[in-house]
């Protein structure tokens, strides 16, 4: 949730209001769950002000029959979006795809024939899964009271959303291959795919070799998003990989970091595309920055081959020369895909 408004907050999350909750536990990034307002914010001005909501679809016992309840802050809610009648997706489509009782963030990789389902990938764990078109949604970000992209003119308001039905509820789980919190002890372990679901696709996995430069990506608060520039300097077991990153540096400044990563977080480095003279609003980029590229989206086209970059994880908007930034592109299934358009958000209140 970008920004903190007090007005929108009073509207959106007093008690008893539909909301999305969002978690950044491992292995959880990305999803929303569907839940009550229990207790709304005292402070209507932090961002990490607590609500206590409940969950919709998540149960705190074995039985099925108390429903979850939780303390989150401010920022991991927003509204649930309106329902929409869409027949259809389009490859490089951003998604959220339903399953086990949790919307997933995901990008359409393929059209699967003519029976309206798709793949979709999930950066987070890798893993390709393909999904009913009943079951996906297009991905809208909640920024300063509007869905971004912008929602068409006959939809319905934000307190008309609905979940999807699931055949049982269930407690809360990551989407395969992801790492289950181990924190609470509240939530079950990986489970099968839902019938929804059809198997997971073959996914390629991508092996490195000594001294083969490679990209590395941190998951850690305020890195979301960055790649960092890294050298393999040895191939450990169970595809982890010890790499040193060529800009990063120790904590005593002796030397540059050295750090043990595993195969969800390395990729090779992207490779040169057709040379973009200019960008146009909405493209997706990486920018140079911090010793690291950061994916964003142009807001605005400046003078003199300069641009403003917005960045959704830390909800901010930066200048940059034209040299500093580099078509946004995905590593998925062994293949390098161009990024799809995104719609920029308004930064004004």
């Amino acid at each position: 949730m970008a920004g903190v408004n007090a007005d929108l907050i009073s509207q959106y999350f007093k008690k008893g209001a539909a909301v999305e909750i969002s978690s950044d536990e491992e292995g959880f990034r990305g999803s929303l769950y569907a839940g009550t307002v229990i207790r709304p914010p005292g402070n209507l001005t932090s961002r990490s002000a607590k609500v206590l909501v409940e969950y919709k679809t998540l149960m705190e016992d074995k039985a099925g029959k108390r429903r979850l309840r939780e303390e989150v802050e401010l920022v991991q809610l927003r509204p649930p979006p309106p329902e929409e009648n869409r027949p259809s997706f389009k490859f490089s489509d951003e998604v959220d795809a339903y399953y086990n009782d949790g919307w997933w963030e995901g990008i359409i990789t393929q059209v699967v024939g003519e029976d309206n389902k798709y793949s979709v990938f999930f950066r987070g764990s890798r893993e390709q899964i393909t999904f009913k078109a009943s079951n996906l949604r297009l991905h809208r970000e909640w920024a300063n009271g509007m869905w971004v992209p912008p929602l068409e003119p006959a939809e319905p308001s934000p307190a008309a959303a609905e979940t999807p039905k699931s055949e049982s509820r269930r407690s809360k789980t990551s989407i395969p291959a992801a790492k289950t919190p181990k924190s609470e002890g509240r939530r079950s372990k990986k489970r099968s795919l839902s019938n929804e679901v059809e198997a997971n696709e073959e996914v390629v996995e991508r092996t490195f070799n000594l001294g083969e430069h490679v990209e590395v990506k941190n998951d850690e608060e305020g890195f979301e998003g960055a790649w960092f520039g890294a050298t393999v300097m040895k191939n450990l077991k169970e595809g982890k990989y010890l790499v040193e990153y060529q800009t990063l540096r120790n904590d005593d400044d002796t030397n540059f970091l050295r750090e043990e990563v595993d195969s969800l977080h390395i990729r090779p480095v992207p490779p040169d595309v057709e040379l973009i003279d200019r960008f146009e609003v909405d493209d997706e980029v990486d920018a140079s920055c911090n010793d690291g590229w950061w994916r964003g989206a142009i807001s605005k086209v400046l003078k003199n081959d300069r641009y403003s970059v917005y960045f959704k994880t830390s909800d901010e908007e930066l200048k940059f020369n034209h040299s500093d930034l580099r078509v946004h592109q995905e590593w998925i299934n062994g293949k390098w895909n161009t990024a799809s358009k995104v719609l920029h958000i308004c930064l004004q209140f």
